[in-house]
């Protein structure tokens, strides 16, 4: 039987990883797309609906709905970055202290 870890739906989608082991580049950089790209993307459409509700011309809406995407992008992806390069600098750390610990 193998044994499963079950995580709630949003660590799923932004971090489905244990933290035991490095990410590999691909899953790095599949978290920090799902974190670049969720956020601003629910930022944007709140954004975009507060637009509609005080009836801006929609060049304006379209001029919001971009510097919000495009800014939180930017802001998210940093942040996703900085999420897994802590992720793997704790697992490799961790990893090590294993193998320390296990030679005594």
């Amino acid at each position: 039987m193998q044994n499963t870890q079950h995580y709630g739906l949003m660590r799923r989608i932004l971090f489905p990883f244990s933290g035991e082991e490095p990410l590999s580049p691909k899953q790095g950089t599949r978290v920090v797309l799902a974190w670049a790209l969720l956020f601003p993307l629910i930022m944007s459409i709140v954004t975009l609906l507060i637009a509609i509700l005080a009836s801006f011309t929609p060049l304006k809406m379209l001029l919001f709905f971009a510097f919000t995407f495009l800014s939180g992008f930017c802001i998210f992806g940093i942040l996703g970055l900085i999420v897994v390069i802590m992720s793997n600098r704790s697992a490799r750390i961790r990893q090590a202290w294993r193998t320390t610990r296990g030679q005594q």
